[in-house]
């Protein structure tokens, strides 16, 4: 298959769409420092948008009100409008608030109906169905602007429902490749034919094979989104752009004297993202590396800076990386007759924690014991519990830090453990990493 001359993907994180300004500065970037080929635009919810629709589905999955909360969450889209009105008058506002205000009562619709039938079992899906609304309001406004700030023949919509097919493992779909690339290059290619030289479209989603439901890829999968789109389409290059000024060793509201990294493997950053680095969604990169395919970390706030180039390559020794985890839970399972932890059981635990959706960033085994650092979910991790209490002793603690330096050295581990009581810690040729008290 032929790759489309020139064709890149930009990817807009939440803070590049939080409001009409920073929309407007994602306009001048596409027109100032886009391709002179065609350009796929990903973007996310603006702003918190994510989390408030998760509070929104929370409270009404539970049986309390959630009315209040969803008017906070349709007057920031509001104003979002009014003031995107006034920074490019060719928008007309009466129009996109109509279209805001029939997305809005669609999801009000999605929520009243929710409320008369769910179902326990039905809380993924129902949690895809809802906060894929996020997306759907961004991107309104974002293809809003460029039709009026570039062209208007030039922008077209593309539903990501109806390009990324996966499974129906609710919020963790799983990519039919083939399925996607068919519809993706066709979409794309008509519309090129037609005039068409910018996509925009959503992240985070896509769309059940069977019924085209709606669909998540992992909290924070916009960055997966871009990278998807990007293996279908044989794309040039992916950008993603952020509020800092590229992959750094740590996040700069963290850790203080951070290092930016010019140049850095797939390898390196795919184990970077897998460790919790925030930057990339640790599924961003296999794609990626088997096309090939180059990434680019830049700043939407400084888009004229250099920021970070991954691709394949070799580069010397990189700074210590400094990676932190909140909000996580240290889980024990002992045998209850002292009898040895045998392989036998870690299959057992294992498949209850596939079962639980749990995934596990440490592990570490005893004699008689094992031990997993998970993300807490409370009704996730009571639902292992469940699966496993007659057969272990069971213990576990919440509200932990996980730290993970890679590239380690003496130095950093004596600067970033001093003062804390470790309840884990594992280390590797490479890695060294900590569970402590917050």
């Amino acid at each position: 298959m032929e790759k489309i001359p020139g064709l890149q993907v930009y990817k807009f994180g939440g803070a590049s769409v939080k409001d009409a300004a920073a929309i407007l500065n994602l306009c001048r970037i596409v027109r100032d420092f886009g391709p002179k080929g065609p350009l796929v635009v990903v973007v996310s919810a603006m702003g918190k948008t994510t989390n408030a629709l998760e509070e929104i589905y929370d409270l009404a999955y539970s049986g309390q009100d959630w009315a209040q909360q969803m008017e906070s969450l349709t007057a920031y889209h509001e104003r979002a409008c009014v003031e995107l009105a006034a920074l490019i008058p060719m928008v007309k506002l009466s129009q996109l608030r109509e279209q805001l205000q029939q997305l809005v009562l669609e999801l009000t619709e999605e929520m009243q109906f929710m409320k008369l039938v769910h179902k326990p079992e039905s809380y993924d899906q129902g949690y895809d169905k809802i906060v894929s609304f996020g997306e759907r309001f961004s991107v309104l406004l974002v293809r809003t602007a460029l039709t009026y700030f570039v062209s208007a023949v030039a922008v077209h919509y593309m539903p990501v429902q109806s390009v990324i097919c996966t499974d129906e493992t609710w919020r963790e779909g799983k990519v039919n490749w083939s399925v996607t690339e068919t519809r993706t290059r066709y979409i794309v290619e008509k519309e090129l034919a037609a005039g068409a030289k910018i996509f925009v479209t959503e992240g985070f989603t896509g769309g059940t094979e069977t019924f085209g439901l709606p669909i998540t890829l992992g909290r924070e999968g916009s960055d997966y989104s871009a990278a998807i789109l990007a293996y279908c389409l044989r794309a040039e290059s992916v950008t993603i752009w952020k509020d800092v000024a590229g992959l750094l060793n740590a996040d700069p509201k963290i850790f203080p004297d951070t290092v930016r990294y010019p140049e850095i493997s797939y390898r390196e950053t795919i184990e970077m993202a897998y460790y919790g680095a925030s930057v990339i969604h640790p599924k961003t990169l296999k794609p990626l590396a088997d096309r090939n395919i180059p990434l680019r970390v830049k700043s939407f706030l400084d888009p004229e800076a250099e920021g970070t180039l991954i691709h394949d390559c070799q580069h010397p020794a990189l700074a210590p990386a400094f990676i932190r985890k909140t909000d996580q839970c240290l889980l024990s399972f002992a045998s209850k007759d002292f009898s040895f932890i045998s392989e036998e059981n870690l299959a057992v635990i294992f498949a209850a924690l596939a079962q639980a959706k749990l995934k596990i960033n440490v592990m570490q085994n005893s004699a008689i014991s094992f031990s997993v650092c998970v993300d807490f979910s409370q009704r996730r991790v009571h639902q292992l519990l469940d699966l496993l209490r007659e057969q272990f002793l069971l213990h576990y603690n919440t509200g932990l830090l996980l730290f993970t330096i890679k590239n380690y050295d003496s130095a950093s581990i004596a600067t970033l453990t001093a003062g804390k009581r470790l309840l884990l810690e594992q280390r590797t040729r490479g890695t060294f990493q900590f569970v402590c008290a917050a």
